[in-house]
């Protein structure tokens, strides 16, 4: 029998409070004071309403309307006082996207051999993140207000991992979803799909094909058509509001974890071997060596010469090259991606001219928001920080001293004990993340610490400040996260963190290949995707909340 549950975490894991129902019924019936403007249109549903939830049973379950999750009020920072929602002014409203993982899935540089090792080292849905993504800009740009404090969406956080490969035609299906347009999910060959996924193999999900694969068998369908329609063009509205860009692992290191040492992976990215399959042990053996950390990608080089006479030939394409720092800047400030805006939307070109993608910028008067760089370039998908973005960070933090400020980065505190060099300055000390939070707590400004990375909603308190981690939009449950900022006038901050699906269906139609159909069945295919970890949706407390600290 495991230890004895505090009281605390007994009400986090039950979802009450002792003023979490009564909070949720003035939310809902008593507008912000700032916010005198009430939706002229009726406000999407969110999570609080109705998360989408499986029914039936089997091995491969379908998806339906599920009950909401209530909103929790934690106080470990600070007393939740009476009356206060009637005092409350909003101070900020913005929502944050995090691990879209816009993936070209038929680039050769990637491992989903590696499944034979891992079942969770490929995804079922990869196919689909695109018309994912798209789904998740059209229901933000519905949503338009706060659903705690009806103030006005200001903007979008992207929070890293926006693709998954560090090549250059993702970038440019993300830059093309979040600003608006057309765009076609393929490469290689224009008209044909050379993945894993029409490969023979059992290994993988083949859903054209009557073949029995490991999927099938715990009951995923054979769906004709798939894959011609997972590599049409998609069309998307752009975000009807700024947004900015914070990068991550993924964006900026082969597969989120190897370095550019050599040149190995970007011509494998660019080349026409594509390697299908590995011995299970082989598999297990890389897998092991890339959770361990290795950097330069050594275990998967050697494995990869090893068995590379069953490579199979697929169409070479350079849209798949790397991209370095300078290059990603630049494409964010290319002015066909501004879209609602900002020009580079965060990066500006000191960031272009330095390399650096650390940046602050104004979220509202008083409040002050400060992305940060956490991925190392010499490799790992674990994350830290150099001296001198340590040293950045502290000064910009004391220069807002009179701000409320607003941390934005890709890794969590708990993922950042990578410790290795950077290739680019091989003599600077590198900080993991207890010293990034023990920078943090010397600065009363600090509110929250807002990121993604370990694609599971985590809320922890630190002091006198939120560390806020929110689930990816590639696993399920795919949520995005609106926090609302607001002063109670009683000498507390409230932080509302509220859920939000795409706005694709819950139920899916197995006959329906459109852009919306495919969007919902992205979210199935990842409810049953084999290997997945099961609870990253949290507890209720990391969920829909209520987050009291006190004013600086």
């Amino acid at each position: 029998m495991g230890p004895a549950l505090s009281r605390r975490a007994f009400l986090l894991a039950s979802g009450m409070t002792t003023t979490g129902v009564a909070l949720e019924i003035a939310l809902s019936s008593t507008p912000a004071a700032s916010s005198a403007v009430t939706p002229s249109t009726t406000t999407p549903m969110t999570t609080v309403h109705t998360v989408a939830g499986p029914h039936g049973t089997g091995g491969y379950r379908r998806l339906s309307d599920g009950p909401g999750w209530r909103r929790v009020t934690r106080t470990e920072l600070a007393e939740a006082k009476k009356g206060r929602a009637e005092r409350r002014t909003a101070l900020a409203c913005f929502v944050q996207f995090t691990d879209l993982h816009i993936t070209d899935v038929q680039n050769p540089q990637r491992y989903e051999f590696l499944r034979a090792g891992d079942m969770g080292s490929w995804r079922p849905q990869e196919a689909l993140t695109a018309v994912g993504a798209v789904s998740l800009i059209e229901q933000v740009n519905a949503l338009r207000y706060g659903p705690a404090t009806r103030a006005p969406i200001g903007f979008v956080m992207t929070t890293g991992d926006n693709t998954d490969n560090n090549s250059r035609i993702e970038l440019e299906w993300f830059l093309t979803a979040m600003t608006g347009g057309r765009f076609t999910p393929n490469t290689g060959d224009p008209g044909a799909y050379e993945g894993v996924q029409n490969s023979g193999l059992g290994l993988y999900w083949q859903p054209d094909s009557g073949m029995r694969d490991i999927d099938k068998r715990v009951g995923f369908p054979r769906l004709d058509g798939f894959l011609e329609a997972a590599i049409r063009e998609v069309s998307s509205p752009g975000l009807a509001i700024p947004w900015y860009s914070t990068i991550g692992n993924h964006d900026q290191l082969f597969g989120g974890a190897y370095s550019a040492a050599g040149g190995f992976f970007a011509d494998l990215a660019t080349g026409s071997r594509k390697l299908y399959a590995l011995p299970a042990s082989e598999a297990g053996a890389v897998y092991r060596a890339l959770r361990r950390g290795d950097p330069t990608g050594a275990h998967f080089r050697a494995a990869w010469k090893r068995y590379r006479g069953k490579a199979r030939t697929v169409t070479a394409d350079e849209r798949r090259a790397p991209l370095s720092p300078h290059a990603y800047i630049a494409a964010h400030l290319d002015p066909a991606y501004t879209g609602s805006g900002p020009v580079g939307h965060g990066y500006t070109r000191d960031n272009l001219d330095s390399g650096r993608l650390d940046y602050s910028f104004r979220i509202a008067d008083g409040v002050v928001g400060i992305s940060l760089d956490t991925t190392d370039r010499g490799g790992d998908y674990r994350g830290s920080v150099g001296t001198r973005q340590l040293a950045w960070l502290e000064r910009t933090l004391k220069t807002h001293a009179d701000d409320t400020a607003l941390i934005f980065s890709h890794h969590p505190s708990w993922a950042m004990t990578n410790l290795a060099p950077n290739p680019a300055r091989p003599h600077e000390k590198r900080h993991g993340g207890q010293e990034l939070l023990a920078a943090l707590r010397k600065h009363g400004n600090v509110a929250a610490w807002i990121n993604g990375h370990s694609h599971l909603n985590k809320i922890v308190p630190h002091g006198g400040f939120w560390e806020i981690s929110t689930a990816s939009h590639v696993d399920y449950p795919q949520l995005a996260r609106v926090v609302e900022l607001a002063d109670n006038h009683d000498g507390t901050l409230s932080l509302f963190t509220t859920l939000v699906e795409s706005a694709a269906p819950h139920r899916t139609d197995f006959t329906d290949l459109s852009q919306n159909g495919l969007a919902a069945l992205y979210r199935e295919l990842s409810f049953n995707s084999p290997g997945m970890r099961s609870g990253l949706a949290g507890l209720p407390g990391d969920r829909n909340t209520e987050l009291l600290l006190k004013k600086h």
